[in-house]
């Protein structure tokens, strides 16, 4: 826009952001302790025009300016006082983007004209080269669009990177993969259906920026969990096609993903800020109104319980108000059907965590919001951060214990068959005695963070040097088993023994209680080569190579999918009870030794593996053999045959071997329900 000459009046205070009509703009702007706010606008030629907004009872500054249009460069200049030990870093020279903005300009390159000193304020003025607010009216028709609400039991969760995705399928024109509209093709919208998912994950689509250290190293934040401005979409997955925007392009994932029958959940972060630590840029709250906006020390430094540096006061009302405006935007105005929560525990700080916390009420309470699939990653790094088990109702969250436990039951004989069993049941001693439902229980064997499913059978070691970082970062707890050669081998006795675990732990991803979450890749044996922190690999380490797909396992993990969907003791979303139903003439859960016999207390303590028989609904019948030799196995009374994907023969069987470290799931063709 050339024109930045407007008559600015009082305007609103409300709603907050900038907002414009077919007159002109309302701009609205929170900082309690701001004693001066300067709305900018900026040029095409880089003419800066200042107006002083007008402050309100309720510390909010506003003004409209008659004749503004979508298409304005904007941002803030606030002035106040520089008390660093009290937490207040007000900087006039650094031109701030709004917190609600919905399209920023450019990303930061020279990050140190964005860097105020620990004690003294950089008076180097970069409103020039300071990424801009964008004023924005996407329109948008929806059709007959709707949220699908596929009831939890019945959802199996797709973790995927927008780009990592789609960047080397080849069958997608290579003039959209790594896109939005990638994701909307009729290949990948195909490949989901066949793959049996009924919601995709996606990893951060807001706004975000590599850190200036990652910038040093030519590396970039792949992951994109480094948002600031968190209502605006990320515009470097934007195909760039012509008549198309970044939003719109999204909207358009959105309805085609929603026509296949398939969610869309975003994990979004609202837990710190791309301002990092003292040493990061000034470039939004920090320079707003940074006591408010961030949980402090007494010495004015932050409180650093996300490891990123800084962690935001979500309990201030005007904080959480802006995450639920936020939330909302993304619901109804982009039809969302979910949201996982990123280092969750902020959620409710206090400073300590309490699960009726302002923000975390706000959500449960809220008419919109709580009808859609909320999930926490239930930890953060700070004092009392681990709180698996605490979110309230109806926070669903991610069970690392599952990880954990299934791996090292299924890889290297570490738990008894009791936690297996807890595990398999939905984790029914972490969340039944609150009284949620068992799909509460986010179950992964793999997540976008560590090993991926490869990986896992392939390495007992990260391998994270391309990080930069000499391999120190990224968990070394993997419980992971590289059946005796760390990394790739042609090996044929080996790879032999890896695929068996992969399907292993893929049978107990999607035949457990609760609700499973397959990562992107997993189902077709993509690896990365080790690395079990790829958060700045935006390369081939970290896409999908659809080259090298094993297709057998993609159908094996395609009919896995089928089978949980007919199963149900998992499709009811109950907790199993073990007894006898009339109504369905089973019970929904029985546990038989090998020779068809409850289990003794004795034997559910034991580490040392025994064959195991888990009846589920009467009808099918999973067989686990995890010892080193052949095991005959008495049948529970009934006409088992092989099922799918375990189908070797369509042959009555009545008294059966099981195979060394194999799993067999058996169907019941005399059971009528």
């Amino acid at each position: 826009m050339a024109n930045v000459n407007f008559k600015l009046s009082a305007g609103h205070s409300t709603p907050l952001g900038c907002v414009a009509d077919k007159n002109g703009v309302n701009f609205a702007l929170y900082s309690e302790k701001a004693e001066r706010v300067e709305l900018c606008l900026f040029s095409q030629q880089g003419e800066e025009i200042r107006y002083d907004l007008i402050r309100d009872d309720n510390h909010i500054w506003h003004g409209y300016l008659l004749g503004a249009t979508a298409g304005l460069h904007y941002g803030y200049r606030v002035h106040g006082p520089w008390q660093p030990e009290q937490g207040l870093r007000f900087n006039p020279n650094k031109l701030l983007i709004d917190p609600y903005s919905r399209a920023v300009s450019s990303k930061v390159q020279d990050a140190h004209l964005f860097i105020d000193g620990i004690d003294s304020r950089n008076v180097i003025d970069n409103g020039s080269i300071a990424p801009k607010s964008i004023v924005t009216q996407d329109n948008y028709d929806w059709g007959d669009d709707e949220l699908l609400n596929t009831p939890w039991s019945q959802t199996i969760i797709y973790e995927a990177h927008v780009r990592g995705l789609t960047q080397l399928h080849p069958d997608i024109p290579q003039e959209i993969r790594g896109s939005y509209a990638a994701i909307d093709h009729p290949v990948m919208i195909s490949y989901l259906k066949q793959l049996g998912i009924t919601a995709i994950e996606l990893l951060p689509i807001q706004f975000h920026l590599d850190e200036p250290r990652l910038q040093k190293l030519n590396l970039t934040n792949y992951w994109g969990y480094n948002s600031l401005a968190p209502f605006a979409i990320e515009p470097t997955y934007w195909s760039g096609r012509a008549n198309t925007s970044p939003l719109n392009e999204f909207r358009d994932m959105v309805k085609a993903l929603h026509r296949a029958g398939i969610e869309i959940i975003l994990d979004i972060v609202f837990n710190h800020t791309a301002e990092l630590d003292l040493l990061g840029p000034t470039l939004s709250f920090r320079g707003i109104d940074n006591s408010t906006y961030y949980w402090l020390q007494d010495n004015g430094d932050y409180h650093n319980w996300t490891g990123c540096g800084n962690t935001l006061n979500l309990s201030h009302p005007m904080v959480k108000q802006w995450v639920i405006d936020c939330l909302h935007f993304w619901a109804n105005e982009c039809h969302v059907d979910g949201f996982r929560f990123d280092l969750a525990t902020v959620l409710g700080r206090t400073p300590e965590f309490s699960s009726n916390s302002p923000l975390l009420r706000a959500i449960t309470q809220d008419p919109v919001l709580s009808k859609l699939k909320l999930i926490a990653e239930p930890w953060d790094v700070g004092t009392g951060g681990y709180q698996l088990g605490n979110f309230p109702t109806p926070f669903a969250e991610w069970n690392d214990r599952f990880r954990d436990d299934i791996r090292q039951f299924t890889l290297n004989k570490g738990v008894p068959l009791g936690t297996f069993a807890s595990r398999f049941a939905g984790s029914s001693d972490i969340y039944q005695q609150s009284q949620r439902l068992p799909y509460v229980s986010i179950n992964k064997i793999t997540s976008h963070d560590g090993f991926t499913l490869q990986d896992v059978v392939s390495f007992n070691h990260k391998h994270n040097q391309a990080n930069g970082e000499s391999n120190t970062d990224g968990s070394n707890s993997n419980h992971s088993n590289n059946h005796g050669f760390e990394g790739i081998t042609d090996d044929p006795q080996i790879l032999q023994k890896r695929s068996q675990s992969q399907r292993h732990l893929l049978t107990f991803l999607m035949l457990s209680l609760g609700t499973p979450m397959l990562l992107a890749g997993d189902e077709q044996g993509n690896s990365q080569q080790g690395n079990n922190n790829a958060y700045c690999q935006d390369s081939p380490v970290s896409w999908i190579n659809w080259q090298t797909r094993d297709e057998e396992l993609i159908q094996f993990t395609s009919r896995l999918t089928a089978l949980r969907h007919k199963i149900t003791a998992l499709t009811e979303g109950e907790w199993w009870t073990g007894n006898f139903s009339s109504e369905k003439n089973a019970a929904d859960v029985v546990w038989l030794n090998q020779h068809g016999e409850p289990l003794t207390p004795e034997q559910w303590q034991w580490h040392e593996i025994l064959p195991l028989q888990i009846l589920l609904s009467g009808k099918w019948l999973i067989i686990i053999n995890f010892t080193e030799q052949n095991q005959h196995i008495t049948l529970p009374a009934g006409h088992w045959v092989n099922s799918e994907p375990f189908l070797c023969s369509s042959e009555m069987i009545e008294k059966h071997q099981s195979n060394p470290r194999n799993i067999d799931v058996l169907i019941n063709n005399n059971f009528n329900h």
